[in-house]
C-alpha cells in the first residue's frame, strides 16, 4: 500500500494530456518488440501512447483487422462504436472512423457526441440484433474505446461482435495477428478515408427507457430513498442525470466533472490515479458523501464495473454485493427460468455457491472473463453473471438478455432496488447472509514469477499439485478446467472443505495472482496464502 494512497492526487501525479495524444499520432511501433504489438486481453488491446503500446498504427491496423474479421463471419450490418472519457479515447475513436469508413462500413455514433459506456454499446447491438426488421438489414457490431478503470495514460480498443459481449478468444487472436501483420506491412494494405458520412444513434435515450424492463424503477420512487451517483468523471456522466430526469428519482449526480487527468480523483492503493469504484483508496472522496444518502455508487471510466457504499458499511467488497444481488434476484424475478443458473467467475467468492445451494440453484463457475457468461446471457439460461472484480449483469423482467457485456450503471440501480424493496442497505442484508452462510476473509495478491514461469502456470495441469493439504484441510479439489463450462482457467485452483485458493498468471507483468479465500478467519487465510506460493512454486519447479 502506498503512503498516498486514498490522498488528493497532485500535480505531479497528473498526465500531460498534449505529450501523450502527440505520442500518439507520432510514435511507431515495432512489433518485433513484444510490448510494442496489440494484444487482446480479456478486455481488448490496451496500452500507453508514451510507451508506444497504443498509437495510431495500433488502431488503424486493429480497425481494418476487425473490418476484414467481420466480411469473413458475413456480418453486413452497422457498426456501433462509441469512447470513454480517457484521453487517448478521441483520437483512437478518429483513426478508427477513417478506417471503417474508408472501407465502407456502416457506422453508428452517438446522436449527441456523448460518451458511450459499455453496456450501453452492448444494449444497442442486442437492440438491433433482436429486432426482425433491423436485422432483415445486417446484424450488427461494435467497437469500445476505452481501458476501463485503467490510468489517465492508457488507451483501450475492444471488439464485440453481434452477440453483443467480448469477443471470444478465437476472434482476437486472429484480430490481433491480423493487426500486426499490417503494422509491419507499413500500413499498406489499410484503407482510410475522412472520417464523414456516418449515421447517428441515441445510445443513452435507448438505454434509460428500457431501464424499467429490468430494474423495479417504480419501487425506488416510491420509497423517496436519496441516491447519490458519482461516475467518478467516466462515461455515465450524462446517464445519471437523464436517469433522474426521467423516472423522477431523488438522485444527486454527486460529480460532473470530466477532466481527461482526473486531477479530483484520490490514489489508488499503489499511488496511482486508477477510476476502480471496488477500491476503498481509489474511491475516498466520494465515500466522504457516504452518510448523504441511502445508497451511493461509483462507476468506472466506461461505467462496466460498479462501487456501492452505505451509510452503516460504507464501500462494500464487491463478492458481497454480488452475494447480495444474487439472493436478492432469485427470490424477486419470478419470469426468470426456473432453472437459470447463477453464473460466477471461478475466483469469486464461494460465499455464492452456498447462497445458490440454499437457493435451490445451478451454480455455473466459468474462468475468468465475462465473455464466458454471454451464451447464458443470450439464452436466458443463466440468471445472473458476475465477477470479483465488481462485474456483473443480468437478465430483464421476462428473462430475455438486458446486455452480454458488464453494466455497472445497472448494478448499482439494482442497489436502490434492493434497498427500497427490503427497506435495508444491501450491506445489512450481507451481515444477515454471513449469519446464515459463515463470514469468508478473500484477499487477492501477488507473487514474483519469470516469463517462463508465467507460461509453465497457464499451461498446469491440477494433476500437477501433489500436496494433499492445505493449511491444516485436505484437498478436495485441484482444477485447471472450469467446472461449469470445462473451459482451461490458465492457471489451478485447489480447494478444501473451508477454503480455496486460485493462481494466475498477470497477463502485463512479471508476477502470478494469486486470489485466496477461507472461512476459518484471516489467520487461516495468511496460512493458506503461504501454503499456495509453496504449492504452486513447488509444481512450477
Amino acid at each position: 500500500m502506498n503512503e498516498r494512497a486514498g490522498t488528493p492526487a497532485q500535480q505531479s501525479d497528473l498526465i500531460d494530456v498534449e505529450a501523450l495524444i502527440r505520442a500518439y499520432h507520432e510514435l511507431r511501433p515495432d512489433v518485433a518488440i513484444p510490448e510494442q504489438r496489440v494484444v487482446f486481453g480479456t478486455s481488448g488491446h490496451r496500452g500507453s501512447s508514451l510507451k508506444t503500446s497504443f498509437n495510431e498504427h495500433h488502431i488503424a491496423a486493429t480497425t481494418q483487422a476487425i473490418v476484414e474479421y467481420r466480411a469473413s463471419q458475413g456480418i453486413t450490418g452497422p457498426l456501433f462504436i462509441g469512447a470513454d472519457t480517457h484521453a487517448l479515447s478521441a483520437p483512437a475513436m478518429t483513426t478508427a472512423l477513417e478506417v471503417l469508413v474508408g472501407n465502407e462500413v456502416r457506422v453508428l455514433v452517438d446522436e449527441f457526441s456523448d460518451f458511450v459506456p459499455t453496456p450501453a454499446l452492448s444494449h444497442a447491438i442486442l437492440r438491433w440484433n433482436n429486432s426482425p426488421e433491423r436485422r432483415a438489414e445486417g446484424e450488427a457490431d461494435g467497437i469500445v474505446v476505452t481501458p476501463s478503470h485503467n490510468p489517465p495514460s492508457d488507451g483501450g480498443f475492444k471488439y464485440n461482435p453481434p452477440h453483443g459481449g467480448p469477443a471470444d478468444s478465437d476472434a482476437t487472436s486472429w484480430i490481433a495477428a491480423r493487426a500486426n501483420e499490417l503494422i509491419a506491412g507499413g500500413l499498406r494494405e489499410v484503407r482510410l478515408n475522412e472520417a464523414s458520412a456516418v449515421e447517428t444513434y441515441d445510445f443513452r435515450g435507448a438505454y434509460v427507457a428500457d431501464l424499467e424492463n429490468i430494474v423495479d424503477i417504480e419501487a425506488i420512487r416510491r420509497s423517496s430513498i436519496r441516491i447519490g451517483a458519482d461516475p467518478l468523471g467516466g462515461a455515465s456522466v450524462g446517464y445519471w442525470g437523464a436517469i433522474r430526469d426521467h423516472y423522477g428519482l431523488d438522485l444527486t449526480v454527486v460529480n460532473q466533472e470530466v477532466d481527461p487527468r482526473w486531477a479530483f480523483m484520490t490514489l489508488d492503493w499503489d499511488g496511482k490515479i486508477r477510476m476502480d469504484p471496488s477500491s476503498p483508496s481509489a474511491m475516498a472522496s466520494v465515500l466522504a458523501h457516504r452518510d448523504d444518502f441511502d445508497i451511493l455508487t461509483g462507476n468506472d471510466a466506461d461505467a462496466d464495473r460498479h462501487g456501492i457504499v452505505t451509510p452503516d458499511a460504507g464501500l462494500m467488497n464487491p463478492n458481497h454485493f454480488l452475494v447480495v444481488a444474487i439472493d436478492y434476484l432469485f427470490r424477486h424475478r419470478p419470469g426468470w427460468r426456473v432453472d437459470a443458473a447463477i453464473g460466477k467467475t471461478l475466483v469469486s467468492s464461494s460465499m455464492i455457491d452456498r447462497v445458490a445451494e440454499a437457493l435451490g440453484r445451478r451454480l455455473w463457475e466459468v474462468p475468468v472473463g465475462f465473455k464466458w457468461f454471454v451464451p447464458g446471457l443470450i439464452d436466458g439460461s443463466v440468471g445472473f453473471g458476475g465477477e470479483e472484480s465488481a462485474g456483473a449483469s443480468f437478465l430483464r423482467f421476462d428473462g430475455t438478455v438486458w446486455t452480454t457485456d458488464k453494466d455497472g450503471i445497472l448494478l448499482c440501480l439494482l442497489a436502490s432496488e434492493i434497498r427500497a424493496v427490503t427497506g435495508k442497505s444491501p450491506s445489512r442484508l450481507y451481515a444477515a447472509l454471513v449469519e446464515k452462510y459463515g463470514d469468508p476473509v478473500y484477499e487477492r495478491v501477488d507473487a514474483v514469477a519469470t516469463p517462463a514461469q508465467k507460461a509453465a502456470l497457464g499451461r498446469l495441469d491440477g494433476e500437477a499439485i501433489a500436496a494433499a493439504e492445505l493449511a491444516g484441510e485436505p484437498i478436495t479439489a485441484t482444477l485447471s478446467r472450469a467446472p461449469g463450462n470445462d473451459a482451461p482457467i490458465g492457471g489451478v485452483k485447489v480447494v478444501t472443505e473451508h477454503a480455496w485458493f486460485a493462481a494466475r498468471p498477470s497477463g502485463t507483468e512479471d508476477v502470478y495472482k494469486i486470489y485466496a479465500e477461507s472461512f476459518l478467519g484471516e489467520d487461516h487465510l495468511r496460512h493458506v496464502q503461504a501454503e499456495a506460493r509453496r504449492i504452486v512454486d513447488e509444481a512450477l519447479g
